[in-house]
């Protein structure tokens, strides 16, 4: 029988001895309060745990959000750049149980999709704790129960008891900054694109911008449009697909093709229709993979860039393509290849990582090293003592949309046991 049946038969949840041994366990620090949960605790109010909230709620499971930030989707509202758009089309960026009104266009700006979450948030009735930041989430053997240790913006905590803890932090809970010899003499502005907002505050000014990602690519472009002087390190290699082949969405294209063809053939036939398009990328420093772009994701998690227009401001010298950074200096930056350059800022597109071991105390379902699920997708969401993790598939929100499932239908069949309708 299931952990949920097996370990928490007859434990309901006015048991009047849980209570007592909720009740003793709290004893020990006065201070603190304790609330008893009957539904899930979901920590992280990104798209992750709104969409896991949503399918709970349409299956009677009631749950609760906790949420550091003072909004939902504070990676979006909060340390994101203006232009940015769904690089997908909105058809494969929709949450469960709801789509994108009809009136939005492919791709959705930033506004749009925030505008979206809160709607979805407003329709399914999800309110999340905000300000609560979970620094201490650990199972209790003795009682069969987690203890969320949370603290407010007062630094009041609370020990939230729960049967369920579903972790939505996601893969991008932190920024990443790189360590770079010499940043304490540098002078100049530097930054990461999670603080970056628009290329207005670097009109005419020389920019160095640190990672060849997405996001690195379309802040570069931004930066062009605001009459910056942008350049791009390139630290390894990268595939650069344009965002649209034959009419349609690049990766709508490939989900298609691989319905009928092997991996290697859709890979095969990408990047054929990539030099068509775009040319041979290596000739302005931006070297591919030996690996193809959908098994290079599926074996690292790495995305190819999906082109909006840089790639054309590179061959056209607006954008000078540059190798790792040796050292910095007073505004000026030496390069592994030896040369010498002066820059007014540097912007750190050097993407984000989980933090899920700084705060969660398990041993077996979460990596110590990376923070992602030990077991490959899609066998991730699910760990012991019922403990799941939804938005760690490295699949964007089609992989959130199933992990999201599959979780509430699991809670469901012990919520079920436990608090039948008849």
């Amino acid at each position: 029988m299931d952990y949920c049946l097996r370990e928490l038969e007859g434990k309901q949840a006015h048991d009047p001895l849980l209570i007592e041994k909720m009740n003793n366990s709290s004893q020990s620090s006065s201070s603190e309060r304790c609330v008893w949960v009957p539904g899930p605790v979901i920590v992280g109010a990104g798209p992750s745990g709104l969409a896991t909230a949503a399918y709970l709620k349409e299956k009677g499971v009631p749950s609760l959000i906790l949420e550091r930030s003072n909004c939902i989707a504070s990676l979006w509202q909060l340390k994101t750049y203006d232009r940015l758009h769904l690089h997908l089309p909105k058809q494969f960026c929709e949450l469960p149980l709801m789509g994108f009104p009809c009136e939005f266009p492919t791709y959705p700006t930033k506004q749009q999709f925030i505008e979206y979450l809160e709607s979805y948030a407003e329709r399914f009735a999800i309110r999340p704790r905000f300000n609560e930041t979970v620094r201490h989430a650990e199972f209790d053997a003795t009682l069969g129960l987690w203890k969320v240790r949370s603290f407010n913006k007062r630094e009041v905590a609370t020990e939230f008891v729960c049967r369920w803890l579903i972790v939505a932090t996601g893969e991008n809970a932190e920024a990443v900054v790189p360590q770079i010899e010499g940043m304490g003499e540098f002078g100049g502005t530097i930054k990461h694109t999670s603080l970056y907002k628009s290329g207005a505050e670097f009109r005419g000014k020389r920019v160095l911008v640190v990672g060849c990602g997405n996001s690195g690519m379309e802040v570069c472009l931004d930066l062009c449009n605001h009459n910056a002087t942008p350049s791009l390190v390139v630290r390894d290699t990268v595939h650069i697909l344009p965002r649209e082949m034959l009419g349609k969405s690049t990766f709508g294209l490939s989900m298609w093709l691989l319905k009928w063809l092997p991996i290697e053939f859709v890979d095969r036939f990408l990047l054929i229709v990539s030099w068509l398009m775009l040319g041979d990328t290596a000739r302005f420093g931006l070297d591919r993979p030996k690996l193809g772009p959908l098994q290079l994701k599926n074996l690292s998690g790495k995305t190819p860039v999906l082109d909006v227009g840089t790639l054309a401001k590179i061959k056209s010298g607006h954008i000078k393509v540059r190798p790792s950074i040796e050292r910095l200096k007073r505004y000026t930056v030496e390069f592994v290849d030896g040369r010498t350059e002066i820059f007014d800022a540097i912007i750190l597109a050097t993407g984000y990582k989980t933090n899920v071991p700084y705060w969660l105390k398990e041993g077996d379902m979460f990596s110590k090293e990376d923070g992602f699920p030990t077991k490959p997708f899609p066998n991730g969401w699910k760990g012991e003592n019922g403990l799941y993790a939804v938005g760690f598939t490295k699949r964007g929100l089609l992989g959130t949309s199933m992990d999201a499932k599959r979780i509430a239908e699991h809670i469901e069949r012990c919520w079920n046991h436990f608090f039948p309708l008849t």
